[in-house]
């Protein structure tokens, strides 16, 4: 039999860079990695203590509600009135298994074949992928990387088109650490209501910021809450990678149709994960603040590092998430070349920026969410590669 049964080879779906690194360099055995944003913290003890008690005492074994455990969407609204943000937890806020799915069943509802998202270059791998799978055509608008990769209002405007229906980012934005202000954000805002887009912010890193800079969502905004879906991870802020639990919120009218495609998808969150979610949102206190400085000081040494390599790479300081993004100086090879070649001859596992969009080339991600001590040998070993580069 020729014919194939794979769509994704039709559509063009690959493998996420970042997980495509981490497979090559689990099969080395003594790889350090810092390429998956996976904090090294262990989910802290009040979460699992919690958990546990959930499965102990019976609550955990059956499905919930497909849009989540009542008693948990009570405290994302709770949490999110906080912050001025204003949703009512029956109709508006929906729990996800991660927040990839919530992004991919909120595309998988808007999307019509063909239609264009707008993603945003360097940005997180995993969109470009989670818009093929709707069937959706990816346009590129590029950050202005000398301005501190910040957002070009022109250039995005100037790439909608009559099909254009998203545009899809991270604030902060992954893998540039970079935090869009108001004023920026105000203005693309205006834009979705003018041309009648959806915004998707992903807000996985919004509790990773070290400046005292404030933190704005366009849906904070009356005039623009309707055009906006924010997702939200417990995955980073509370070292929960492996609960696979988030939440989407948004207008009911956007919400209702969501929930069709996460019900297909996923029935519901994982139940013990929603209650992790719940203990993570009303139990965990002063710990954030510690994380958050932990993540602080091993940025402060990773570009240390860096700042000992001006001979390879160049970087702009980030003040948000766990992400450095050097660029390489030296052009001539590709950005994926170079990573392979850290794996191979360093045993150094970082992600090309090339996975991060076209203006990603050149560059490199390194995660500084690993331990200090990672951090410490895997540019020991970058040291000594370039060591014997320069000796050949």
């Amino acid at each position: 039999m020729t014919r194939s049964f794979m769509r994704t080879q039709e559509e063009g779906i690959e493998l996420s860079m970042i997980k495509a690194m981490e497979l090559k360099a689990s099969a080395i055995p003594d790889v350090v990695s810092l390429a998956q944003g996976i904090p090294s913290f262990d989910t802290l003890e009040v979460i699992k203590r919690y958990a546990i008690s959930a499965i102990e005492e019976g609550r955990v074994s059956k499905y919930s509600l497909t849009p989540g455990l009542p008693i948990l969407r009570e405290a994302v609204e709770q949490t999110l009135a906080r912050n001025h943000l204003y949703y009512d937890y029956s109709n508006e806020i929906l729990i996800t298994a991660g927040s990839i799915e919530g992004i991919t069943a909120t595309l998988l509802a808007l999307l019509r074949p063909g239609e264009e998202v707008i993603l945003l270059s360097p940005s997180y791998a995993s969109y470009s992928q989670a818009v093929k799978v709707a069937h959706g055509r990816v346009v590129w608008a590029h950050l202005n990387e000398i301005a501190g990769w910040t957002l070009d209002i022109a250039h995005i405007r100037s790439c909608i088109t009559p099909k254009t229906r998203a545009i899809l980012f991270a604030n902060p934005n992954n893998p540039t650490g970079t935090v869009f202000g108001e004023n920026d954000l105000r203005m693309l805002a205006k834009l979705a209501v003018e041309y009648d887009l959806l915004l998707i912010v992903d807000e996985v890193y919004k509790e990773l910021i070290y400046t005292n800079q404030p933190y704005w969502n366009p849906a904070q905004d009356p005039q623009f809450r309707r055009n906006i879906v924010t997702v939200y991870s417990f995955s980073k802020t509370y070292a929960m990678t492996g609960w696979r639990v988030a939440f989407a919120v948004g207008d009911a009218s956007i919400m209702r149709e969501i929930l069709k495609v996460h019900d297909a998808l996923v029935t519901c969150a994982p139940v013990v994960s929603q209650y992790a979610a719940l203990a993570a949102l009303e139990l965990v206190g002063n710990e954030i603040s510690s994380i958050r400085n932990a993540f602080r000081e091993r940025r402060d040494r990773m570009c240390q590092h860096l700042d000992s390599m001006k001979n390879y790479f160049s970087y702009q300081f980030p003040t948000a998430s766990y992400f450095v993004f050097p660029e390489l100086l030296d052009k001539t090879r590709s950005s994926l070349d170079v990573a392979m070649e850290y794996l191979e001859r360093a045993h150094v596992a970082v992600v090309p920026g090339s996975a991060f969009g076209p203006s990603g080339e050149h560059h490199i991600r390194f995660c500084f969410g690993r331990s200090p001590e990672d951090i410490d040998e895997a540019f020991g070993r970058l040291k000594k590669y370039y060591a014997n580069l320069c000796t050949l």
